[in-house]
C-alpha cells in the first residue's frame, strides 16, 4: 500500500469525521465509541490541532484518508512543555502496514520543528492493546503510570490506561 502522509486541514472535515466513526466502531479501536464520534468532536479536534498542535493525515492511492494522528499543546501556561491530547485512527483496512509508523514520523517531525519549546509528548493506552504499545515504544515512548481499571467498555470489561510519553531530551540526550 502506498502512502503519502501531509498535513492535516479543515477540508479533511468530512473524512475524518467517517475514518473515526468507522474505527471507534472495531472493538478496542477508539476510546470513544461510534455514537460519541460527532461533528463536534471532529470539529474541536481540528480547531484545537489547527490553533495549538499538529494534525498529520495518511492518504491511499486511491486517495482516500486512511489514517490521521493529532494533539496539542495544553492552553495552560504551565504546559506548554508538552503535546498531549495525542490520538491516533487507523482505518481497519489499513492497519498493520506501516501507516502507524509513517503518521509518528511525520508528526514528530513536526512538533520538533513547529514547537521548539516542546520537551514530552503523551498519550494514553489501554494496557491491552499491545500492537499500540509496540507502535509507541518503537517510536520511543516509554510506559510512565498505571491507571488501574479506568477503562470499562459496555460490555463490562475493565482495563488498565498506560500513560506513556517520549521526551525529546531524553531521545536528543540532552537534559
Amino acid at each position: 500500500m502506498k502512502i503519502e502522509v501531509r498535513d492535516g486541514h479543515l477540508g479533511d472535515f468530512e473524512a475524518l469525521f467517517h475514518l473515526y466513526r468507522e474505527v471507534a466502531a472495531v472493538p478496542g479501536g477508539l476510546l470513544r465509541r461510534e455514537a460519541e464520534v460527532s461533528p463536534d468532536y471532529i470539529r474541536k479536534v481540528m480547531e484545537n490541532s489547527l490553533a495549538r498542535g499538529v494534525s498529520v493525515v495518511a492518504i491511499d492511492e486511491d486517495r482516500h484518508v486512511v489514517g490521521e494522528l493529532h494533539g496539542w499543546v495544553p492552553n495552560i501556561r504551565q504546559l506548554f512543555h508538552v503535546m498531549s491530547d495525542l490520538t491516533i485512527a487507523i482505518s481497519p483496512c489499513a492497519q498493520g502496514q506501516g501507516v502507524g509508523r509513517l503518521l509518528f514520523a511525520a508528526f514528530l517531525g513536526r512538533v520538533r520543528e513547529r514547537f521548539g519549546g516542546v520537551e514530552r509528548v503523551e498519550l494514553f493506552c489501554r494496557a491491552d492493546n499491545a500492537r499500540a504499545i509496540a507502535l509507541y515504544r518503537s517510536q520511543g515512548f516509554v510506559e510512565e503510570g498505571r491507571l488501574v481499571g479506568r477503562v470499562k467498555d459496555e460490555r463490562g470489561f475493565i482495563a488498565d490506561d498506560l500513560l506513556m510519553a517520549l521526551r525529546f531530551s531524553a531521545v536528543s540526550g540532552a537534559g
